[in-house]
């Protein structure tokens, strides 16, 4: 006779919910034998009334399946009596019992046999060691840019939705089971985005598989940076930190000063703000309708809308409505432009709404920069200066929001962001409202909703990881403005506001320094010398085509 053994580790291979059922499937014909055993015996000795084994069966299996009685429905003996109840019971607690902690489980296994269970080949790709808010901007990233990548998530109802938007996903608990990141050893790079202890488990499982790659963990709390790097990380960021230094830098003139090289020009030539807001007449207007350098004698060097910082290049250039307008010209010209747009103040202290680990971070780097600052929260902690909520009126006018410079929300929900941006933005428009974003899909809504600036942990994280692992920087957080001294170059022969090159460029020429005199406004007949200096402004890029559009070369400044 031929006997099939399984090998010995079959069963231990076996899901642990495969194992229940299989168990279950033992064990209740076991049980309705005993039952129906124990009852045939009843009947015939004690209520002398006997049952054959084929009637007990049926009783036991009917008691365990609570489906009910044929003749059997009274009892004498008080002992049969409580063995039929005591079935009851029993048959009750089964079905209740079998569904949740045997069936359910197994086909929920079976459905999850579609996730991935171990690493597939890894050369070439990222591994991502769970899936979170921080990396959810670098991760559409590479999917635009075709870079393969694989995410290890433990959680299985956040696994399956990663699968269904199409990612590469693989399933495991590696505290459990760490022979899954085996393959660990072909990858790329290793991000690891879970907490910190899970972080430095996973650092020290892939090390220990032979990864020599780098390693970037991303972690909560910067204490925590020494013994990462000890164990093997190659990098460790804090992205909670950096969202706080950008919503800082965004609020504080200060920490990130509106133009590099202002001073170049001293008090000639300043620079403003304007908020364009519904009803204006420039608003949805084009550049080139409005005459803005021939009537006022301003330049428009760009404008902020939705975050974003566009140069303005040529006529065709459209305002937007809501968007913030930066103008360079003299002050007496800029004041003509405030009955057309409202000024953005610069001047007042910074409130911040939400004083949580960001919220700290945010005050943190503002008091190093002596910034005045107010702080709004719903609980009194030391460093809260209004205690209530930012929806309400009442606790905006306490922290004196309308004669704030700025206005930061730190808040811990989107939703409530949402909301309480609408609330600050009806409340006092002219202010300048910067809003952490805690899920990227979130950031237009709160640009809908009035935010000047909405900027989220993925969009930090996803520039420090990008220029690691695409070597690009793929969001610009910081878009600084910037006045150059440069050489005439090609423009000689030129009016410095008339020329369709130097609009491409989205480079603004501000002024002109002819025999030591600053000129700022020109009139039809003006043209650029050869031996001119000209003061140029836009962004950094913008003055990067400038400059190779017209050959112009940096001049240094010499002062008597």
């Amino acid at each position: 006779m031929l006997i099939f053994r399984a090998p010995p580790d079959m069963l231990s291979k076996l899901k642990r919910s495969t194992k229940r059922l299989l168990a279950l499937l033992a064990i209740l014909p076991a049980t309705v034998l005993i039952l129906g055993t124990i009852y045939m015996l009843g009947m015939e000795h004690l209520e002398g009334a006997p049952r054959t084994f084929l009637q007990s069966l049926q009783w036991a299996s009917e008691t365990l399946t609570t489906t009910g009685y044929g003749g059997d429905s009274h009892w004498n003996h008080p002992a049969v009596a409580l063995f039929v109840i005591l079935g009851q019971f029993m048959g009750q607690f089964l079905v209740f019992l079998i569904f949740p902690i045997f069936v359910l489980p197994y086909f929920e296994e079976q459905f999850e046999v579609r996730l991935q269970h171990v690493l597939p080949p890894m050369a070439g790709k990222v591994l991502f060691y769970r899936y979170g808010p921080a990396i959810e901007s670098l991760l559409e990233e590479f999917n635009r840019t075709d870079s393969p990548f694989v995410i290890f998530e433990e959680d299985m109802t956040l696994a399956r939705n990663l699968r269904d938007r199409g990612y590469n996903v693989v399933f495991g608990k590696l505290a459990e089971d760490s022979s899954v990141l085996m393959r660990v050893k072909q990858a790329k790079a290793v991000v690891t985005n879970a907490g910190d202890h899970g972080n430095a488990t996973c650092a020290l499982i892939v090390r220990e598989f032979g990864f020599s790659g780098p390693l970037y963990a991303l972690a909560d709390d910067p204490l925590y940076r020494p013994p990462m790097l000890q164990i093997g990380a190659t990098d460790v960021f804090t992205p909670a930190h950096v969202l706080g230094a950008a919503l800082a830098s965004r609020a504080s003139t200060r920490i990130s000063p509106p133009a590099e090289g202002m001073h170049l020009l001293g008090t000639k030539v300043g620079m403003a703000e304007f908020r364009v807001r519904e009803g204006s007449p420039l608003a949805g207007q084009r550049l080139g309708d409005l005459h803005l350098r021939q009537q006022h004698g301003v330049s428009v060097i760009g404008q902020w809308y939705a975050g974003v910082f566009t140069t303005t290049k040529g006529p065709e250039t459209r305002i937007e409505s809501g968007a913030i307008l930066v103008v360079v010209g003299t002050p007496a010209n800029l004041e003509k432009v405030e009955r057309m747009a409202m000024p953005i103040r610069r001047t007042g202290p910074i409130v911040l709404a939400g004083y949580g680990s960001v919220g700290r971070k945010v005050i943190e780097m503002l008091h190093d920069a002596s910034e005045n600052c107010i702080v709004i929260d719903r609980i009194s902690t030391p460093g809260v200066d209004v205690v209530g909520n930012v929806l309400e009126q009442g606790t905006l006018r306490q922290a004196g929001v309308r004669e704030a410079s700025a206005v930061i929300l730190a808040l811990g929900d989107d939703s409530e962001s949402v909301f309480a941006t609408a609330v600050v933005r009806d409340y006092a428009p002219g202010v300048p409202l910067i809003v952490r974003v805690i899920r990227a899909p979130n950031t237009t809504r709160l640009y809908r909703s009035g935010a000047d600036f909405a900027i989220s942990v993925g969009q930090v994280a996803g520039q420090i990881l990008a220029y690691h692992l695409l070597d690009e920087q793929i969001i610009a957080v910081e878009n600084r403005i910037k006045f150059s001294r440069l050489s005439a170059g090609t423009l000689a022969g030129s009016h410095p506001w008339r020329s369709e090159a130097l609009e491409r460029t989205g480079a603004k020429v501000v002024a002109v320094e002819r025999a030591g005199e600053v000129i700022v406004e020109f009139d039809d007949v003006f043209l650029v010398r050869p031996d001119d200096i000209l003061f140029v402004c836009g962004s950094i890029s913008s003055l990067d085509r400038y400059q190779l559009a017209f050959q112009a070369t940096t001049t240094i400044e010499v002062r008597a």
